[in-house]
């Protein structure tokens, strides 16, 4: 535990205007990041008596070792950082809402030439529309089956569409009305993207108008005794109003607005907001928090309101945003909404409803973030008891100091000793940390040996852990007079860069590419209390040896063997058997089990890959045109490689140097084994390049 005070700013150092400031610990990770309107006096608050302090901020101050700070012009700027630094570094001790769900959208991709109205979950794109979020899938579903009938908006996916577009046949929808098949050329691109931009238009909220022409349509159809047409409009009149009906009116002057609504307790906060187009509800979502930092209602809201509308402008920053609480200090509050109408691009009203319709609609907002609240709380109790438990037998089971918070797994998969890969998941608290999950390739020889493997795999993970231990300062006198083996196996120093690949990407990554002040969580930096290996007495003994090797003593090994789910240590005969019922058991069974299908997804991906390349790939000068031309003129790799210099030339655009280095390409590439199709034992003709020849 530091102590504030040796990192304490002297006197007349920290500037009396408004900023952003980051704590770091003694790694020189961020662990906090806040803003203040005068930098001066809120940072001194943190440097008073510790027994002055909120819990929350004591721990805080006695985790950090340094404190910096960047000055800025104004409160909105300072707002703007201090979102985008929370987003770079994820700092352990601010608020961070995570969704309890992953919302689904109704979305209108408007970046294609034919829009195509689709649910879409994740991370929003450029060019596409966006409405909800929805609570459930099937609820836009519904509504689009609806709106279809008016608005025959391409639904189909692109391989579907180019299926139509090559055969001329639309697909069910086409026939059926729902679908206006700019596929077979119904309707011109203009006119397939003015029916996706009325879609849109009736989904922001302009509906009435619409419904408006839709009758006088129909009453002129009907007095021209065009039955059948005015018969159409009234049956689409229905669909729409049927399609409104599924958002009830809730604030009668069709107001788009965002409402945010925060419960809480001493330790936990959930937010709920519902948003309102036209008058009615078109998206409602969720979020809950631990409360890590000593924060306020206002302070909950202003974090809501940076993650709800930090990446977006323009239309999906409403013209009203409600909320139950507002900073104390009114320059704040302007600073606030600022920072949205700066994004929405126009003024946004920020503030807290106080009469009629709105307020009444705050209290079920509210209702419905209490709910939230008690359901969270219910299902973590639930799943606390539950991780603890595991996690106390594990450290019962191995003889274990502490329970281990942090759990490492390593597998190694491959085929046949083809494509020889290992991974590395990680679980803090007894949850998936995917973020930490690692990628490796076997560099070290080739063929198959798992528990050389193995001890290759742990050896260039825990190198990367020393010399991010080294960079930062950490050694004691022991560690000093220490050696780390080299990747031939010879003494070295220990700031010797690690074998390439643990970046889990390309490979090329070594201790010089660790920025030293980006204050980011390192690739391996957080050392384990227990390392898993997927195996037997051999894994577990490889393991302990690379970490012998360079003199890592204070992290505990073990594996789970498949055959019997046995629990073997290292330096032991006999394995730690735990019963079939145990927590901590399953909780390895889960870990070794999410290890396999990392390391076997990896290995398949890169199988894949090579299997996908083709002869012609390296062949000078040919590029993905002219080799496409190839396999189209001779049907299939195995016919091209039958064919003549004279008869490669005939193919547009190939010319006789080119077509001689193609045929010395197939003459030396030894061909593949024809495909089997295992169901029937038929063997498959090579139809294309896609296969390795």
């Amino acid at each position: 535990m530091a102590d504030p005070s040796s990192y304490r700013p002297k006197p007349g150092q920290i500037p009396d205007s408004p900023g952003v400031y980051k704590f770091r610990d003694d790694h020189r990770r961020v662990i906090y990041v806040g803003k203040a309107k005068s930098l001066r006096p809120r940072l001194s608050s943190y440097f008073q008596d510790l027994a002055n302090l909120h819990p929350r901020t004591r721990t805080m101050v006695t985790t950090a070792a340094s404190v910096e700070w960047t000055v800025v012009s104004t409160e909105v700027e300072a707002l703007q950082l201090e979102y985008s630094w929370i987003k770079e570094y994820d700092p352990r001790f601010n608020v961070k809402y995570r969704d309890d769900k992953s919302y689904p959208y109704l979305a209108v991709t408007l970046n294609e030439e034919f829009p195509r109205v689709q649910v879409l979950r994740g991370a929003k794109r450029k060019g596409v529309r966006y409405f909800g979020p929805y609570g459930h899938a099937w609820a836009i579903r519904e509504t689009v089956d609806l709106m279809l009938r008016v608005f025959p908006v391409r639904t189909c996916s692109a391989g579907v569409f180019k299926n139509a577009e090559r055969t001329g046949r639309p697909c069910l929808l086409g026939y059926i009305g729902k679908c206006s098949a700019p596929c077979v050329g119904r309707v011109t691109p203009d006119e397939h993207r003015q029916l996706a931009e009325e879609f849109c238009d009736f989904m922001a909220g302009r509906t009435g108008a619409y419904i408006r022409r839709l009758e006088q349509r129909m009453t002129i159809a009907a007095e021209d005794m065009e039955y059948e047409r005015a018969g159409r409009l009234r049956d689409d009149i229905g669909a729409l109003r049927r399609a409104m009906e599924k958002s009830a009116v809730v604030l009668a002057d069709a107001t788009d607005a965002d409402l945010i609504a925060v419960a809480e307790d001493e330790l936990e906060a959930a937010v709920q907001i519902f948003h309102v187009r036209g008058g009615r509800v078109r998206g409602q979502r969720g979020w809950v928090t631990d409360k890590v930092e000593a924060v306020d209602t206002a302070g909950l809201v202003e974090h809501a309101l940076q993650q709800l509308y930090g990446e977006e402008s323009g239309d999906s920053v409403p013209k009203e945003v409600l909320v139950p609480a507002l900073p104390e200090d009114q320059v704040a509050t302007e600073a606030l909404s600022q920072w949205l109408s700066d994004r929405r691009g126009s003024q946004v009203s920020l503030r807290i409803p106080q009469r009629g319709d709105k307020k009444d609609l705050m209290v079920t907002v509210g209702r419905n973030a209490q709910q939230s609240l008690v359901l969270h709380k219910t299902k973590r109790a639930s799943d606390l008891t539950t991780r603890s438990r595991a996690l106390e037998e594990i450290a019962r089971a191995l003889g274990l100091d502490s329970v281990p918070l942090r759990i490492e797994c390593f597998d190694i998969s491959h085929l046949q000793g083809d494509d020889v890969v290992a991974s590395m998941v990680v679980f803090e608290d007894g949850l998936a940390r995917k973020s930490e999950y690692r990628r490796f390739q076997i560099k070290g020889f080739e063929g198959q040996d798992d528990v050389r493997s193995m001890h290759e795999v742990i050896g260039r993970r825990f190198k990367r852990y020393l010399a991010e231990k080294e960079r930062t300062g950490e050694w004691t006198e022991e560690d000093e007079g220490s050696t780390v083996p080299d990747e031939n196996g010879q003494d070295a120093t220990a700031q010797s860069p690690a074998a390439p690949g643990e970046n889990g990407h390309n490979g090329h990554s070594g201790p010089s590419s660790l920025k030293e002040d980006d204050g980011r969580p390192k690739r391996f930096a957080y050392p384990p209390q227990l390392v898993v290996v997927d195996g037997g007495q051999p894994q577990v003994a490889a393991a302990k040896r690379a970490m012998d090797e360079l003199g890592i003593d204070d992290i505990a090994v073990c594996g789970l063997a498949k055959r019997l789910e046995e629990v073997w240590v290292p330096d032991d005969d006999d394995p730690v058997v735990l019963p079939r019922s145990s927590e901590g058991l399953y909780l390895l069974q889960r870990v070794r089990d999410e290890a396999h299908r990392f390391a076997i997804t990896y290995q398949r991906a890169k199988r894949a890959k090579r299997i996908r390349t083709s002869p012609l790939d390296d062949v000078p000068g040919l590029g993905e045109t002219r080799k496409q031309a190839l396999i189209k003129h001779f049907g299939s790799v195995k016919k091209l490689r039958q064919a003549t210099i004279e008869q490669i030339c005939e193919v547009p655009g190939l010319g006789r140097k080119t077509a001689e280095s193609v045929a010395v390409a197939l003459a030396q590439a030894a061909p593949a084994a024809p495909a089997v199709n295992t169901a029937t034992g038929e063997i498959m003709e090579d139809d294309g390049g896609s296969t390795h020849d």
